[in-house]
């Protein structure tokens, strides 16, 4: 036995330091030299205590080669995963499970677009090569170092990073802030399924031009709902960025306590490990910039220097339509298209599944786009879904946009920036040192037939679907130097300068507003410290609109002197999260079983479940609630007709019967905190038990779903994961741009086991911010390791 015991004490020591060597085989250098092929001269890259690098290179190639190789050493997984996702290849290393996902992403035509798009590009521009040189020190790190663990748990194979893999990941991108492939199916079977009555909830008018020809056959509103979820499926599972909302004001000289404007951002995006914003500060003589870096992208978007700053927030206007094609009886190849039938185009491609055999798709399109019903493979109905999507229409132009944008230190700059980005829309907030405030909605808008409402599905054999041209960039909502000293952007509708409509699934109204009546506030100097209080501010004015029609109803569906007291919470409420509410608790408990009680039964289990995930529900609740006689509140599955008093008191008794099954019966603990938690998910995390390894959290987590401080989950059952919110929060004075402040969700690494890759987690929760470190005797003196690249040679 003693010798047993021995023996198994030697084995689990040496499995100990074998998993310690390993580690540390595999964690970033941050210190000592290496070298680097290509380098026209050292470069020097100083980490400062969060083990964000400050690179400087004497000349842009070296610069961005450097870039690339520190940026691999940190997030060559994440790198490697968005390129698998983007190019519909997660299958050959994740297996069978994902086919799906990549048929997805191939039926979306990414890839391909990225591979054309490729061979167009302009080989002597600056950003092409600076794009070049950054790939090329990605490739160097990775032929040259360990794998990350990751890539040997999966069977990874190491290859090359490409200019097609960068474009491809920017569709990625692009898809992620496409709502209408979530939401149109829905309102579509809303409207031709239920009828208009219906509609008056989600404020959207019947408008027939354009409207489906035929009707859609069972087949095919089940096609369109498993497209939807498979839509938001292959977002989730893949453990990987979804681009969601965000929030940015700029305020000018004349309200800030230092006489110069001042920027505030903090771009909302699900949360991953990584976190998916890598940052860095660049210099090279004539050059400097502290950035936000996107995986695979060399050019900075988010940025500041001590000349300018900006952020970005999402446009939400709608770039793609579906449309329903009319084909050909005798050749179901053909559709009909301006008056005749036309070939469909098709091509062949095959995914490569792990540990099974390859999977062949044949890829259809017609003149308005891909046919997504692809997607599904044989079983696919018998309509064939286009779909039309700027980013694949569009020239966009967005690598050059965003590197011109990198160096744009004035109003006329930073507006010919923004007008090169065409797809997908985006709002773009600056200030500069000079008094300038700027707002752009960034995005080349298209114009529809009139009366064509998109949020339906589209006729494809009718103009009504064809897209006779794009506005110009002048016709976009923008502001420069407004007379009322701010900026606020918040993904609500914009008004539109020439009043054409211009389509969008906007987020609610309350989040600005929330930002706006503060930011209008008399007598206020805006600097970092309130700055910080508006962004972590837990509350809007929704839950209380929301509640003040049924707050009769309530009452009345109240039991006993507890329930009561209990309503009461909810009629006083200021419509706050914070870590000690009841009320919000019960407030989104509520919310849920409101709309499953009103909705579910007309709708069915799968398109109630893609209703929840799309943001038209957040505008239809409050309506549906002031609306008694809106046909929605009758049960269908029981024989008489039910109110609206009857809809809340049915919610309001499950929404008590979930909460004290799941908290506890004592409504004093149902806290926020306990029922509202954030958990970094790892792609390689969502299995058990290597969740335990990769997974960081959970927390309980302030804030919720629109308000200010966007730590959102989505409409359900509680308890709530929060799905997305601040992947940043940035504020910087124009005054002292070197003392900017900044925070990282999660950690600047993701090398397991680095001491970078989960080491700011729990000051972003306690809504804390660190210094992004600018002057070089700041840089000087936080400086925690040196690595210099040298040429090879």
């Amino acid at each position: 036995m003693k010798r047993t015991l021995t023996a198994l004490a030697v084995m689990i020591a040496a499995a100990a330091a074998g998993a310690t060597w390993y580690s540390e085989s595999g964690r970033p250098v941050r210190d000592g030299e290496l070298a680097l092929a290509h380098l026209q001269a050292p470069v020097t890259v100083r980490y400062d205590e969060r083990g964000v690098p400050h690179i400087q290179a004497g000349n842009e190639a070296d610069l961005y080669r450097a870039l690339g190789f520190v940026h691999a050493q940190d997030r060559l997984f994440q790198m490697e995963m968005l390129r698998r996702l983007a190019r519909g290849e997660l299958a050959e290393v994740l297996g069978a499970r994902l086919v799906d996902t990549d048929r997805l992403f191939r039926t979306l035509g990414i890839r391909a677009h990225a591979d054309e798009y490729a061979r167009r590009m302009d080989r002597n521009s600056p950003a092409y090569q600076a794009l070049v040189a950054y790939l090329d020190g990605i490739n160097q790190y990775q032929d040259s170092r360990p794998a990350p663990v990751e890539f040997d748990l999966l069977g990874i194979d190491k290859r090359p990073f490409t200019v097609e893999d960068t474009l491809s990941v920017a569709g990625y991108m692009a898809y992620s802030f496409a709502a209408a492939f979530r939401t149109e199916p829905v309102m579509t079977y809303v409207r031709d399924e239920l009828g208009t009555d219906y509609l008056k909830a989600f404020d959207l008018d019947w408008h027939p031009e354009g409207v489906v020809g035929q009707p859609l056959a069972s087949a095919d509103w089940q096609d369109l709902n498993h497209l939807a979820r498979l839509s938001q499926q292959a977002l989730v599972e893949a453990g990987l960025p979804q681009y969601e909302g965000s929030n940015a004001w700029a305020v000018s000289g004349s309200r800030t306590a230092s006489g110069k404007p001042l920027l505030a951002g903090d771009p909302h995006i699900r949360f991953a490990v990584p976190a998916v914003w890598y940052e860095a500060q660049l210099s090279y003589p004539g050059f400097e910039l502290y950035g936000h870096h996107q995986a695979l992208n060399p050019v900075a978007s988010l940025g500041h220097n001590r000349q300018f700053a900006w952020s970005l927030t999402m446009f939400q206007n709608d770039d793609l339509d579906l449309i329903a094609e009319k084909t050909n009886p005798d050749n179901p190849q053909q559709v009909w298209y301006q008056g005749r039938w036309v070939d469909l185009e098709s091509r062949e491609e095959s995914i490569q599944v792990k540990d099974g055999e390859s999977v062949s798709l044949t890829l259809r399109r017609s003149p308005h786009g891909p046919i997504i019903n692809d997607a599904l493979g044989a079983a696919a109905g018998k309509t064939p879904i286009a779909m039309w999507w700027a980013f694949l229409e569009t020239e966009n132009p967005i690598l050059d946009a965003f590197y011109e944008l990198n160096r744009a230190d004035s109003l006329d700059k930073a507006r010919t920036a923004a007008s090169k980005i065409h797809a997908p829309g985006l709002n773009l907030v600056w200030a500069n040192a000079d008094g300038d405030i700027g707002w752009w909605a960034a995005a080349k808008l298209p114009q529809r037939p009139d009366g064509v409402n998109p949020v339906f599905i589209l006729d494809g054999s009718s103009g009504e679907s064809d897209k006779p041209g794009y506005l110009p960039f002048s016709a976009n909502p923008q502001e420069e130097n407004p007379e009322r000293g701010y900026i606020v952007s918040a993904n609500y509708q914009p008004l539109s300068p020439t009043g054409v409509a211009i389509p969008g699934y906007y987020n609610l109204p309350d989040r600005g507003q929330r930002l706006d009546q503060r930011l209008a506030e008399p007598g206020i100097k805006w600097d970092l410290q309130n700055s910080q209080a508006l962004q972590l501010d837990t509350a809007t004015g929704y839950g209380p609109r929301l509640l003040a029609p049924l707050l009769a109803d309530l009452r009345a569906a109240a039991a006993d002197d507890g329930e009561k007291a209990l309503v009461e919470q909810l009629a006083n409420w200021q419509g706050d999260h914070p870590l000690d509410s009841q009320a919000a608790t019960l407030f989104n408990q509520f919310v849920y079983e409101l709309a499953r009680t009103a909705m579910r039964d007309e709708l069915g289990d799968n398109f109630f479940g893609s209703l929840l995930q799309t943001r038209v529900l957040d505008t239809a609740l409050p309506r549906l609630a002031a609306d008694a006689d809106s046909p929605w509140w009758d049960n269908r599955g029981t024989p008489h007709k039910e109110s609206r008093a009857d809809g809340v008191k049915a919610a309001w008794q499950a929404s008590l019967a979930h909460l004290k099954k799941t908290l506890g019966d004592d409504p004093a603990a149902w806290n926020w905190g306990k029922a509202h938690t954030l958990t970094h998910s790892h792609p390689l995390g969502q299995q058990k038990p290597l969740d335990l390894l990769f997974n960081v959290g959970p927390f309980p987590a302030p804030g919720g779903h629109e308000v200010p401080n966007n730590l959102s989950h989505r409409v359900g059952p509680a308890p709530w994961d929060v799905f997305y919110g601040p992947s940043t929060r940035r504020l910087v004075d124009l005054a002292d741009a070197e003392h900017a402040l900044g925070i990282n969700p999660l950690g600047q690494s993701g090398v397991p086991f680095d001491r970078h890759y989960k080491d700011q987690a729990e000051a972003y929760i306690r809504g804390e911010y660190l210094p992004m470190h600018f002057s070089e005797e700041d840089v000087k003196a936080n400086s925690q390791g040196t690595l210099k690249l040298v040429p090879a040679g």
